[in-house]
């Protein structure tokens, strides 16, 4: 699945061996340094380094807008399950922050510290924090939207569908999930090929893992969006898993982009790659509808 946040900086080659002017100026410097470079344009403030529990990696960032009352979003990155970082995807949270939406991007515990469903509790427990602590921000006391991208899909599938994640700390998938947002995710992917993914979740076949299970159609509108080739997680997840919510009486609305891949896709949130496809706009159309259109 996801790595981490990646983009293709490479400029032509020169005839010689040594660096290239763009080499000796980009050395050191991931892709995703250079797309936070831009700051989203719009008034907003970033929280970070927020702790909602006790763990290493139990950290999160706000993403503030300066207009109170939106909606809330929080969203959990990709890494397949092993790594990532709130870090990269603040062209994401200060994006939504700049259309009204708080944002949240929590770090929660991966392999090898963490199996299955480790990286589940610990994103409950953020959605906890955002539920007791968002009108500290500006937020109204509303249920956030829950979203994510490749594992981070997964991870904010499984809380949106299989009750019993928020359940067990005190919330309910029915009451406290205003929405579901799901980007390039793997929601019906056995059985598992990788020998990291069969330790990760503990064999290769394993149905209670999957989020296509769950789902029963009382649960909250969901937004799936896939690059129409994903060569990392497959598109199918995506027509499976929206075939499955329409089943089942639930409400979901399915986008294939025909311009970017599984990186691409997230990266288009940054103000120089919008261009790639409509994922900001469709995300904050997909929040004004299941709120009350408070977002600019």
């Amino acid at each position: 699945m996801v790595s981490s946040c990646q983009f293709d900086t490479s400029a032509p080659s020169t005839m010689h061996n040594e660096p290239s002017l763009w080499q000796r100026m980009t050395r050191g410097i991931s892709p995703v340094d250079i797309i936070n470079v831009v700051r989203p344009a719009g008034r907003w403030r970033r929280h970070d380094n927020i702790s909602y529990g006790t763990g290493r990696r139990q950290r999160l960032d706000i993403y503030q807008p300066e207009t109170a009352g939106g909606p809330t979003i929080v969203f959990f990155y990709g890494g397949s399950w092993q790594s990532g970082t709130r870090d990269y995807y603040r062209f994401l949270g200060g994006s939504l922050a700049a259309r009204g939406i708080m944002t949240v991007v929590p770090d929660y515990a991966v392999y090898p510290e963490a199996r299955y469903p480790d990286f589940l509790q610990d994103a409950a427990l953020a959605v906890r924090f955002v539920r007791d602590r968002a009108a500290e921000w500006g937020s109204r006391d509303r249920p956030p939207i829950l979203m994510g991208h490749s594992a981070g899909a997964y991870i904010a599938a499984m809380l949106a569908f299989d009750r019993r994640w928020l359940d067990g700390v005190g919330l309910s998938a029915s009451h406290d999930v205003a929405g579901f947002i799901g980007l390039a995710g793997p929601y019906d992917f056995l059985p598992i090929v990788d020998p990291i993914l069969q330790e990760i979740f503990g064999g290769p076949d394993r149905i209670d893992t999957q989020p296509v299970r769950y789902v029963g159609g009382g649960e909250a509108p969901a937004l799936l969006i896939a690059p129409r080739r994903d060569r990392v997680v497959s598109s199918a997840n995506t027509t499976r898993m929206a075939a499955r919510i329409r089943e089942q009486g639930g409400r979901v609305r399915e986008l294939h982009y025909p311009r970017v891949g599984h990186l691409s896709l997230i990266g288009a949130f940054a103000p120089g790659l919008r261009f790639l496809a409509p994922v900001l706009e469709d995300v904050t159309s997909f929040a004004a509808d299941v709120t009350d259109g408070a977002v600019s």
